[in-house]
């Protein structure tokens, strides 16, 4: 499946770094305008010049993204999900599970949203996004897929829901 493509500055956890120093002290000239209704300034016009605290002079700026910050992010939204706290998402349930009967299925939705056994092995990238457990005996297993708003592609930026539709998948493990 493809991925819409993003510039690495609209990323989640995306910051301004100077070019030349590699510091976050950088700022740029901008006009400020007085708002009514919020009662404050509010950005107007954003110019070219780019300056850099640290270097004391004008820069160019390259983009910086915080790894442990967008990992923490898409960790806390696939819980949401599986805890039934998000706005795009879905939650798809294999044929094999439904088979099994109502009691079942809701053992099952309850042993993901109460699911906490991550490890090394079973969450290599850190993202909570696959689990399993048994229940009477059955082996199952659930995974988190982020696709795009318009489900055609992968979501261009996991660690922004507003451009992402979580899709959580319980399956019988046989079925996988």
């Amino acid at each position: 499946m493809t991925t819409k493509t993003v510039e690495s500055a609209d990323l989640v956890g995306a910051f301004p770094v100077c070019k030349n120093c590699g510091q976050s002290t950088v700022m740029r000239d901008a006009w400020a305008v007085w708002s009514l209704a919020s009662r404050d300034w509010t950005l107007g016009s954003v110019f070219d010049q780019i300056w850099c605290e640290t270097c004391g002079g004008e820069t160019q700026i390259e983009w910086k993204i915080d790894k442990e910050f967008r990992l923490k992010r898409i960790k806390r939204l696939n819980d949401a999900l599986r805890r039934g706290q998000v706005e795009r998402g879905s939650i798809v349930v294999t044929q094999g599970v439904q088979a099994k009967g109502r009691a079942f299925l809701e053992q099952a939705v309850k042993a993901v949203a109460e699911f906490d056994t991550f490890t090394e092995d079973n969450d290599p990238h850190g993202e909570h996004d696959f689990g399993a457990f048994e229940i009477d005996g059955d082996k199952l297993f659930w995974k988190i897929d982020p696709y795009d708003l318009d489900m055609q592609c992968l979501s261009p930026d996991v660690a922004n829901p507003c451009v992402t539709h979580r899709v959580l998948t319980i399956m019988l493990a046989a079925e996988y």
